[in-house]
């Protein structure tokens, strides 16, 4: 669902930059919190372990997004990923990894326009990790409290937000749009295509968080304190007991053995696994091409990039070039990500530390 440069004039990419921008400015605040919420005692260990985490959670959705896999009508879709990030790391810190990912694709691989990054993280980024774990939160407060709570959760969260983004799109091709459609056509079958890709992210993401939950429940951030309260009997009557840290299995106690595991999974899919991907059109090129939004779209400004297209530059071999481009998008988006991630927890130690050495009645 990248839109490339001139899908949309310069006015509506402007304003929907900016607002990426204000979002990105407020989840770097709020990502603070999260990872500080991260490392606490009994929630995956210190502080030096949350940015790698949160880094390979860049990573792996970098990796599944090379999946495209087949819908219907010779179109296919691939994970957006806000659904997948918000549950797994926290919303401010999912919109994070969504739009390092975003800004990496559009840099280095050609996918995404320039211009339209702010376009791209608002659809992709902003819209997909708002709805989705408002809806998913809504829904862990009213189901059981229970792990299997949280993986349906998790899929109807995600299925929601697909469409969702579908819609903001279609909203901003209303108001910037640089063809003249119908607005009305062009809805219906953004929001058909994307309900029936959603479906492949509620999979994943599912799959995904079920997965973690199963080896360590603690480092997912939307199935904290869900977990069934144990009650005890004081005067015959029962209470809350008193909330101690959750138990973690003691073959995954390691947050380490969850990294490697995450990185070479999602090494083996982008090297390995995406060259089996469609090579059908996803849902917004298909429409575009069927409805006319893409007779104004413009060359990527790095479309001699290296790696453009997913593939590296020089390399004949069809499965080794797409293989190394894959390889290399996720080493770069792990590092990337790592980076953005401890620069972040960095701040928030050092704001701590300042509040500490502060006196009392003094402004900073």
């Amino acid at each position: 669902m990248h839109a490339p440069d001139g899908f949309i004039d310069v006015p509506a990419s402007a304003a929907a930059g900016v607002l990426a921008a204000g979002a990105i400015a407020v989840s770097l605040r709020g990502a603070r919190r999260e990872l500080d919420d991260i490392a606490r005692p009994g929630a995956g260990g210190g502080a030096e372990r949350t940015a790698p985490l949160a880094g390979l959670v860049a990573a792996f959705i970098f990796a599944v997004q090379m999946l495209n896999f087949p819908v219907a009508a010779g179109t296919s879709g691939h994970l957006l990923g806000g659904a997948l990030a918000a549950i797994l790391v926290g919303p401010y810190t999912g919109v994070l990894c969504v739009s390092v990912v975003l800004l990496l694709q559009s840099v280095l691989f050609a996918d995404g326009g320039l211009t339209a990054l702010g376009v791209n993280i608002t659809t992709m980024a902003i819209t997909t990790t708002v709805v989705a774990y408002a809806l998913f939160r809504g829904l862990v407060k009213v189901l059981p409290r229970s792990r299997r709570s949280v993986t349906a959760a998790s899929f109807v969260a995600a299925l929601v937000s697909v469409p969702a983004s579908a819609v903001v799109f279609t909203l901003l091709y209303a108001v910037g749009g640089t063809t003249d459609v119908s607005i009305g056509k062009v809805a219906t079958a953004m929001v058909g295509v994307h309900v029936l890709i959603g479906l492949g992210e509620a999979a994943i993401t599912a799959l995904t968080v079920g997965a973690v939950i199963a080896v360590r429940p603690d480092l997912v951030h939307g199935a904290r304190g869900l977990g069934q309260k144990l009650k005890l009997r004081v005067n015959g009557e029962l209470v809350d007991a008193p909330e101690t840290a959750e138990p973690v299995p003691a073959a995954a106690r390691s947050p380490r053995k969850v990294w490697i595991a995450g990185l070479v999974t999602s090494l083996l899919l982008a090297g390995f696994v995406s060259f089996y991907a469609s090579a059908n059109p996803d849902g917004l090129e298909k429409v575009a091409a069927d409805h006319g939004i893409d007779k104004q779209a413009e060359e990527h400004a790095v479309a001699d990039s290296p790696l453009a297209d997913y593939g590296v530059k020089d390399v004949d071999d069809a499965r080794l070039s797409g293989g190394l481009a894959g390889v290399i998008g996720v080493g770069v988006t792990v590092v990337a990500g790592t980076g953005v991630f401890w620069a972040v927890r960095r701040r928030r130690t050092a704001d701590e530390r300042a509040e500490d050495t502060t006196p009392a009645g003094t402004s900073v």
